[in-house]
């Protein structure tokens, strides 16, 4: 019962943050996290996902993308060189393209 609480709190939220090098993403705890070389981002947008996508972290085997996501339904995608897709959820999905694009030039 410890371990179930412990797991479900560390994926109760998601901080995402920008540096002049990484973009990092961070669930809960720390127990899963995830960092992005800006230099390797070739385009950021705000999205919606649909409510099927569902929460938590996700793979998308039919638009290959990796979906990670707490709650709601705004996200940023980034495309990255390698082809890969990645959705972030926010609350402020403007804001963080944005951060992200002007640390990424």
């Amino acid at each position: 019962m410890i371990f179930t609480m412990f797991l479900l709190a560390s994926f109760s939220t998601l901080t995402v943050t920008v540096d002049n090098k990484n973009l990092k993403i961070k669930f809960g705890y720390g127990i899963f996290r995830k960092s992005f070389l800006l230099k390797e981002i070739i385009s950021v947008r705000a999205v919606k996902n649909h409510w099927y996508y569902g929460w938590g972290i996700r793979f998308w085997l039919w638009s290959r993308m990796w979906i990670f996501n707490v709650s709601g339904f705004d996200a940023v995608e980034i495309k990255m060189k390698n082809g890969k897709v990645y959705r972030i959820g926010t609350d402020e999905s403007d804001k963080l393209e944005q951060a992200i694009s002007q640390a990424s030039k």
